[in-house]
């Protein structure tokens, strides 16, 4: 019997908020409606959920993982524009981290064309809502 793949998606600050966060720009559904679909969709891939507003916890996670999972799909929110130690952290695991955003930031304000951790990561998929994370997932199982 071949072993899941097991892949952690971890979501920072405000990301909790999705469906009701300015829906305007994030969309109308909850991570928490979204993922069963995904889960579903995927069902030879063990998929975990992780949301934390704050950054060093969402750093602990990753290292909790980041030596025996496949693969982790990263939207750290405005930690992205900020965090040095998030990219640190990527920096050092083992499995490989893929940065996702729900917005294309690059048509947003000038402070969120500059990620902190893109360099750190196997590659950055944003601008196509939930589907980013579904990109980025499609992209470990290829």
């Amino acid at each position: 019997m071949q072993k899941k793949m097991k892949i952690l998606i971890v979501n920072g600050p405000n990301l909790n908020l999705l469906g009701v966060r300015e829906p305007g720009i994030y969309g109308s559904e909850s991570f928490e409606c979204y993922l069963p679909a995904l889960q579903a969709k995927y069902p030879d891939v063990e998929i975990e959920y992780y949301q934390s507003n704050i950054e060093g916890e969402m750093i602990n996670k990753m290292q909790e993982v980041g030596f025996t999972y496949d693969g982790i799909i990263l939207n750290a929110g405005a930690y992205t524009h900020t965090s040095i130690a998030l990219g640190d952290c990527i920096r050092a695991l083992k499995c490989p981290v893929i940065e996702v955003h729900i917005s294309n930031v690059h048509q947003r304000e000038e402070f969120r064309h500059k990620s902190m951790i893109s360099a750190a990561c196997k590659g950055v998929i944003c601008g196509f809502g939930l589907k980013s994370y579904e990109l980025a997932l499609l992209s470990f199982i290829k």
